[in-house]
């Protein structure tokens, strides 16, 4: 299985996580650099919001942006007309590319939702010339996400596996990103931390994505008894309002690992 990523469209994804690669797009590549010329890959491109912020630098002559799932290569494909950037599905654990291919590559919020991150990273730097960079997000920094996990859990445990982790994801702690960079043979290991804040407008922009975004969540939620349900959405919505009386915007500071390594 070269994904353990469960897509529900590109509409989906853009509504309960692309938004949030948009503005983390930004302060990644600050973090990892880009090259003054060349060919750059971006591996796990979903929807493209790290091809089109690299895509931004015009001396780039060739943005490669891969994907297994269909749609999101469907989605950025539409998303623009570069002819710097070139598009394709593929799987991240076999890069259809030869070695030494490329001046960067990178993966944004990625390799914690494949189902070999090595051979992953191992293929990152195969095809690279100078170096790779990835991020992924901490588990215990994702606040919003937290929120809705154990509200979840604390009235339906059962929910645990049907589309709320029972725990965390690989990579997504402290230092474990980084020692996945050094079993590949990258040099001059870099770590940091990125943070933004996912900024929700109301209520139902937090709940909807969430309960009808990526996952499976959406089958268990709407196979419970009515009752079930209205207690979950009014104990969801007493966790979002926080003591607030009226609906309205909220802000979550949201940290994720990142890690750049030269090959």
């Amino acid at each position: 299985m070269p994904s353990t990523f469960v897509a529900k469209g590109a509409e989906a994804y853009e509504a309960s996580m692309g938004r949030w690669s948009r503005w983390l797009a930004a302060p990644f590549l600050d973090f990892a650099g880009v090259p003054s010329g060349g060919r750059v890959l971006d591996a796990g491109c979903g929807t493209g919001s790290l091809t089109l912020a690299l895509s931004a630098h015009r001396e780039l002559e060739v943005v490669e942006a891969l994907d297994f799932e269909e749609n999101f290569v469907a989605a950025l494909r539409s998303r623009t007309d570069d002819a710097r950037i070139r598009v394709q599905q593929g799987d991240v654990c076999a890069l259809p590319f030869e070695s030494q291919t490329f001046d960067a590559a990178y993966s944004l919020l990625v390799l914690h939702f494949v189902s070999d991150a090595h051979k992953a990273a191992r293929e990152m730097r195969r095809v690279l010339r100078p170096g790779a960079a990835a991020a992924v997000w901490s588990y215990e920094g994702m606040p919003s996400w937290r929120l809705f996990w154990d509200t979840i859990l604390a009235l339906e445990p059962e929910a645990a596996g049907n589309g709320v982790p029972s725990g965390r994801r690989p990579l997504t702690a402290e230092g474990e990103l980084r020692e996945l960079f050094e079993t590949t043979g990258l040099k001059d290991i870099v770590e940091t931390t990125l943070t933004i804040t996912m900024d929700y407008a109301n209520f139902e922009d937090f709940w909807l994505p969430k309960v009808y975004g990526q996952g499976t969540f959406a089958a268990f939620f709407d196979g419970l008894p009515e009752p079930r349900r209205d207690l979950l959405r009014d104990a969801m919505r007493a966790a979002y309002l926080a003591g607030e009386r009226e609906d309205g915007p909220r802000g979550f500071k949201s940290v994720a690992f990142a890690v750049r390594g030269t090959a």
